[in-house]
Parts: C-alpha cells; structure tokens; sequence
C-alpha cells in the first residue's frame, strides 16, 4: 500500500496521445507553506491536465533533471527549489538552450548568501531569471493587487489590467528588472496595494515601490511567477491552511494560459 500511495503521491502517469507534456520537479520539505503550496499545484495541474489535452507527471527526485528524462517533456516546473547538482544544473541549462519551455514558482527564484540555497548559479540567477539574489519580502501572507504591464503576452492577454491575487509572501531582488533589456516584465504590484504586509515586523511592510511578480527572458521560453507561498497557522502551531494559491479565477487564467504558451508556443524574442 505504502508503494502505492508514493507511486500516486509523486508520479503521475504520462499520456503518450498529449498535446505537449509537463513535469514537476518539486522538493517538499522545511517550510510548511511551501510544501503545502506544492501538494496543491501537483492537483491543480494534474486537473488542468485532463481538462486542456496536455500531461502532468511530477517527482521529487531531481536525479530526473539529466538529458534523455527531460528529452521526453516540453515544459518543467520548478515548484519550489532548484537543482544543485552541477551535473543537474547543466542540463537544465542545455534544455532550455535548445528550446524547451519553464515555469518556476516563489521559491524557485530564492537565493540567498549564506544559506540553504546561497547564489552559486549564475547563469540561472543573473541571466536566465535576471532577478538576481533575494532582497526580503513582505509578512504575513497577503493578498495584493497585481498590474498587468504588458497586455499582448499569450500569458496576461485574457487577463483585466489590474486584479486581487491570491495571497501570498512576495518577493523582492537585487537587481532591477527594468534595467534588463532581456527581461519583459508581464506583471507587477500595483501602488493600490500598499501598505503591503501585516508585519509585525516594519520592514515586512511595503509602503513604496516597484516590485515585478511575473516575468519572462525575451531569450528563452519561460515565465517566472511569483506566487507559491500559502498562509499557515504559524502562530497557533498548528500548521493548518489558512489560504491557497489556485482558488482564484484570474490568477489560475494567467497560470493556465501561462503554461500552454510554453508547451506550444515560441520564445517571445521582440516586442
């Protein structure tokens, strides 16, 4: 029974006859809202799978990321670490060269020296992401009001100019997405938004800003997508959900419209 449930758990079965194929690499350990957040994305996606024509397999083994297992998917999903592997790292790195296609969510992004996940991979953090290391973010988990900056992207095109997203931890950079010729930013926090956070701590809350949520490399066919963090009950430690990511129409749109881009369509090189 144990095999079962892990076979179900962490290994979707692919379907041959798919328009295009994804897999989830996933870590799921530490943070209790990172972890929930990916239990939650493995569902959500393997819905959306059947219900678009595509297929979802996920695994938590990132032994997986090597040439010939990603040769057989045209999308991967980072949904909260990275590879650290050398050997890992380079191909993931080959893969998207030769034109495969990537969404990463919060946690993929996050680095940090020193800590678990220090900045020690360049080419993912300062070229491809462009974002370079962690900056803070905002606490507690929030809803905020997002802006659509560029309305002709297969990702935000369905989407109003401005909506209320899910709640979540959000994120901010070393570097400076704008002064990235490289990098189309498709989604930012709205100044609506602010004061952002609950704290307690002063600098868990934005009062100003300019802070990029979802964004693409012009050089590659990927998105990044900020949102990945539900709320947990902390305080009364008790670990129960107090939000969830994808319960929200236009946030799984963006998603959704996100990821078949990337399993169909081409890397967006130009205006």
């Amino acid at each position: 029974m144990k095999i079962v449930l892990y076979l179900l758990c962490s290994f979707f079965i692919t379907d041959v006859s798919a328009q295009f194929k994804v897999i989830g690499f996933y870590t799921g350990k530490n943070d209790p809202a990172h972890v929930s957040y990916v239990h939650e994305a493995n569902r959500w996606f393997a819905d959306m799978a059947v219900k678009h024509g595509f297929s979802y397999d996920s695994t938590n083994n990132w032994s997986n990321m090597n040439k010939a297992f990603l040769s057989q998917y045209q999308v991967v999903l980072f949904l909260d670490t990275r590879p650290d592997d050398p050997a890992q790292r380079e191909a993931f790195k080959a893969y998207m060269e030769n034109g495969g296609g990537w969404m990463g969510f919060h946690f993929a992004a996050f680095a940090l020296t020193p800590s678990a996940y220090p900045q020690n991979w360049d080419w993912y953090h300062n070229e491809f992401l462009g974002s370079g290391s962690y900056g803070s973010n905002t606490w507690r988990p929030t809803s905020a009001i997002l802006r659509v900056e560029d309305a002709k992207h297969p990702a935000t095109k369905n989407l109003p100019a401005t909506f209320k997203a899910s709640p979540n931890e959000w994120y901010r950079w070393s570097n400076d997405l704008r002064k990235n010729p490289s990098i189309k930013i498709l989604l930012a926090i709205d100044p609506a938004s602010f004061p952002l956070g609950t704290g307690p701590k002063a600098y868990e809350i934005w009062h100003s800003g300019y802070y990029p949520v979802v964004w693409t490399n012009r050089h590659y066919k990927m998105l990044y997508v900020n949102m990945g963090h539900n709320d947990i009950d902390y305080e009364g430690k008790t670990n129960r959900e107090l939000s969830f990511t994808f319960n929200n129409p236009v946030q799984d749109k963006l998603i959704l419209d996100g990821l078949l881009w990337l399993g169909k369509g081409k890397a967006m090189q130009s205006e």
